[in-house]
């Protein structure tokens, strides 16, 4: 009897292509609709994630040239429709979808939740730029709320070892994942705020690693978001990677895209610090080094002025010498100058000396002189107060009268220089130059 022979013994890779093959054969081109989770793009363009529903999830990758003609950019939570190719990664012997399309079927419940979260707390201000705080410079200490075995916490010890390591640190610790996750981040943000004096911290880092939507899904609570703005220490928030954002996210006063850049950001003060001094040492060093040669230029030059005391005290007496024998030609050239203005002052006043006899002589000359002055002024007036008398008296009513006229007067005393306006009867009267006569007028003469 003849046996059969053994079947053929395949390798993993043989058997991988053999499986990839079938797949691709017995499945055609198909849509397939779930929702979006675990994105990731790569740095070559491709896009990779999750398809999944209640009860199952498949690996999908979207190859550059495809996903660049996207009409939209899927998110994590997205609701889609992927038509794609059923195939196997040889390499890893992953079952997957190569999807060639992809078009939205609505928002996935997850992600439906976090926007309406998100636009409630929006409404309430919660997110509102204007309440963040700004981060201390140089904190005294940080407070980390983690879970203690997170791999976060690791990468936040490093980087702050690594640009801060003389800074306290304070675990308050909390699990990051899971039903009860939310309730105690609450807790040890509560803690961390109520102990913040005696802990010595000043900020606060809540931070968390990567993961799906599913994953992040305790920093999506509205609990935690009021809790962050409760906090009354400074909050920074870290959670999952650069294209990962959660309600923490907006609610925190600074969002770092991983907890290595929530630990960057704590530790950035003295960082730059770091960075300052090491600029500044040379600068010092040149200063230190311009103000010791300073200092002993000034003592070489006081060494050189530095004299035994008999030298200074035979100095001293050279000087005074000088100094007399100064003082003493100065004291002479004063009084020489001085005895030559007594001089000039005696000349002058003997020259202003009064001579009394000649004075005398002079002031009889003008006595004599205003005597025979006054004498022939007053002999002047009293001839010419004679003329005026003589004068007056030829102009004299009397005098006039002497030579022959009158004056007559009408009844009332009036002077007459006219007939006119007399008539016969009336009475007149005429002043002589000696006596007066009184009559009446018997006729009228034009």
């Amino acid at each position: 009897m003849q046996e059969n022979p053994p079947p053929p013994v395949l390798t993993v890779s043989a058997l991988n292509r053999l499986a990839r093959q079938a797949l691709e054969s017995a499945l055609p081109i198909l849509w397939v609709a779930g929702e979006v989770s675990n994105l990731t793009r790569a740095a070559s363009g491709h896009v990779y994630f999750t398809l999944k529903d209640e009860n199952a999830q498949v690996r999908c990758a979207m190859w550059r040239n495809r996903a660049q003609l996207l009409p939209f950019r899927p998110e994590n939570g997205m609701r889609v429709e992927a038509r794609a190719l059923v195939t196997l990664y040889e390499a890893r012997g992953d079952y997957q979808l190569n999807v060639e399309a992809l078009r939205p079927a609505g928002i996935g419940n997850l992600f439906e939740t976090f926007n309406r979260l998100k636009a409630k707390l929006a409404a309430e201000g919660l997110f509102d730029p204007a309440l963040k705080r700004p981060l201390p410079r140089f904190p005294r200490g940080v407070g980390i709320v983690t879970s203690a075995a997170a791999a976060a916490l690791h990468d936040v010890l490093a980087a702050l070892r690594r640009r801060a390591p003389h800074l306290p640190l304070v675990l308050y610790p909390a699990p990051v994942q899971g039903n009860d996750a939310p309730a105690r981040l609450v807790e040890a943000l509560e803690r961390a705020g109520t102990r913040a004096l005696e802990d010595g911290i000043d900020l606060v880092l809540l931070v968390r690693g990567g993961g799906s939507i599913e994953d992040l899904w305790a920093f999506n609570d509205e609990a935690l978001a009021r809790a962050i703005r409760n906090c009354p220490l400074p909050v920074v928030c870290g959670v999952g990677h650069e294209t990962d954002f959660t309600i923490a996210d907006f609610a925190a006063d600074l969002r770092a895209t991983t907890p290595t850049a929530a630990a960057e950001h704590a530790s950035a003060g003295f960082h730059a610090a770091r960075a300052d001094l090491a600029a500044l040492a040379p600068r010092l060093s040149r200063a230190l080094e311009r103000r010791l040669l300073g200092f002993a230029q000034r003592l070489d030059r006081a060494a050189l002025r530095l004299l035994h005391p008999r030298e200074r005290l035979r100095a001293a007496r050279s000087d005074s010498r000088v100094l007399g024998q100064r003082l003493q030609a100065a004291m002479a050239r004063q009084l020489e100058r001085a005895r030559e203005r007594q001089g000039r002052l005696e000349t002058r006043l003997a020259a202003r000396r009064p001579q009394l006899g000649r004075e005398r002589d002079r002031v009889a000359a003008l006595k004599l002189r205003m005597a025979r002055a006054a004498a022939q002024m007053l002999q002047a007036r009293r001839e010419r107060l004679n003329a005026f008398a003589a004068h007056l008296q030829h102009l004299a009513p009397q005098a006039v009268l002497g030579r022959g006229y009158a004056i007559a007067r009408d009844a009332g005393g009036r002077i007459l220089r006219s007939s006119h306006g007399l008539s016969a009867g009336e009475v007149f009267s005429v002043e002589l130059a000696e006596g007066g006569i009184d009559g009446t007028v018997s006729r009228v003469r034009d």
